[in-house]
């Protein structure tokens, strides 16, 4: 039988959804705000779970002090208080969209894990507006 773990973390970014293909005005009639060129921030929680056997040994699925230092280093420190389109690897050539977010959160984590055990990401951009990889 699986279980689930989760650890909770928050991180705050700016970020500007701009398509370099597209015109000014395009960008502008599809992102709204989003594009603002001055760039726009948000305050978000990251949910990370983790399923898996409990292992007979530890009574653990994973060390959840393990998860929140690989949580910190993969995604943390790289992401917090930046700007994710001028500051980070990452998104230099990705729209830095909470989607494209949270899949680049999942495949940072993903090659730590034990490959027996499933992985998925919740990402809160705001309060009402959140984001899930992979869909179940």
């Amino acid at each position: 039988m699986k279980v689930s773990v989760f650890r909770k973390e928050h991180f705050n970014a700016a970020h500007r959804l701009n398509n370099p293909a597209w015109d000014a005005e395009t960008n502008a009639k599809i992102f709204g705000k989003c594009n603002n060129p001055n760039y726009h921030g948000h305050n978000y929680e990251l949910i990370v779970e983790v399923a898996g056997e409990v292992d007979p040994n530890t009574g653990y699925v994973m060390d959840l002090k393990i998860l929140s230092d690989l949580i910190k280093t993969e995604v943390l420190d790289p992401f917090d208080h930046k700007n994710l389109n001028l500051d980070t690897t990452e998104f230099a050539e990705l729209i830095p969209s909470a989607e494209n977010i949270c899949i680049v959160i999942y495949n940072k984590l993903r090659t730590h894990l034990n490959p027996l055990n499933d992985l998925r990401i919740t990402l809160y951009e705001t309060e009402r507006n959140y984001v899930q990889y992979p869909v179940k």
